[in-house]
């Protein structure tokens, strides 16, 4: 069995997974590579969450602000160079911390992604022409009626993962379901998986709470500050497509607020469903005792 240990925090959004994580490396002298997705660019900020000056000091942080939102940046990408990264850190030290609420970035790490075949170009430049003319509701319809098992495990308000999943089916003829779960990658480490966990009302709250600072701190400048990149796929999230919005004068500013709550509260739910699926995380409170988190991962690491 491998002597070194990847704990990977995971949870819902506005839960408190950074504060967590920071404690578990100062804890074990280590560093923390981040699996949160939106979190990459550094043009995105407020919206994203991105660790405060003074939490990025407080642990080496990895995979933080570290690409632009004009490089194109894949899942497929990511596994990687995390994995690179892993294999170099693993050298000096038997603990490496894994944060983020992102299910696919976090499994492409610990599992390995399923494998998928080649597609023809040409299918996928179809598709965003056909989201342009004919509206992504269209594309929404087609994947239901093609595969909706994966349907009700996507954010169908996504393009870009709207497109991936039509672009399999349409290009094999297959469900995009059916090439999930297959035989997996073998690591090299062990995982140890926290899940933070809190009634759902609470969830709800720190988020709404969440998104008012963000709007105190500047997130709508920063939005506008994007505005003539609206198009790029790393802007087709929550938080910045609903302020595009508004500056598009589609919806008045306290409706696009209230919006990305609401969506942001939808990306919880879908994010619960996916952790929940991993039948040997170590659930905890919110509002954990720090000792009682860590001797729940010391009882793992001696197993």
């Amino acid at each position: 069995m491998s002597t070194k240990t990847l704990i990977s925090v995971v949870g819902q959004t506005a839960i408190g997974k950074t504060k967590l994580a920071i404690s578990l490396a100062q804890h074990f002298n280590t560093e923390i590579i981040s699996a949160d997705s939106r979190q990459f660019y550094k043009e995105m900020s407020i919206g994203t969450a991105v660790p405060s000056v003074d939490e990025l000091g407080a642990a080496p942080h990895h995979f933080i602000q570290h690409k632009s939102i004009f490089e194109p940046y894949s899942v497929g990408d990511f596994e990687k160079e995390g994995i690179a990264l892993l294999e170099k850190l693993f050298k000096k030290t038997d603990v490496l911390i894994l944060v983020g609420g992102s299910g696919l970035y976090v499994d492409a790490i610990t599992k390995g992604l399923d494998n998928f075949p080649k597609i023809a170009p040409e299918i996928r430049n179809e598709l965003n022409g056909r989201i342009k003319k004919e509206g992504i509701e269209a594309l929404q319809a087609e994947l239901k009626e093609k595969d909706p098992i994966h349907t009700n495990n996507i954010d169908l308000n996504n393009p870009h993962r709207l497109i991936r999943a039509l672009e399999i089916c349409i290009g094999t003829g297959k469900p995009y379901s059916s090439f999930l779960n297959k035989k997996k990658k073998i690591r090299t480490f062990n995982t140890i998986t926290v899940g933070l966990k809190a009634e759902r009302e609470i969830v709800y709250d720190r988020i709404n709470k969440r998104v008012d600072i963000m709007m105190d701190s500047g997130l709508l400048e920063e939005v506008k500050s994007l505005l003539t990149n609206k198009h790029l796929n790393a802007l087709q999230t929550v938080g910045y497509k609903e302020l595009f919005n508004y500056f598009d004068k589609v919806w008045d500013l306290d409706f696009a607020v209230a919006e990305i709550k609401k969506n942001t509260r939808r990306f919880a739910k879908r994010q619960m469903t996916w952790f929940k699926k991993n039948e040997d995380t170590i659930w905890v409170n919110f509002d954990y005792d720090k000792k009682d988190v860590i001797a729940k991962i010391k009882s793992k690491l001696n197993e």
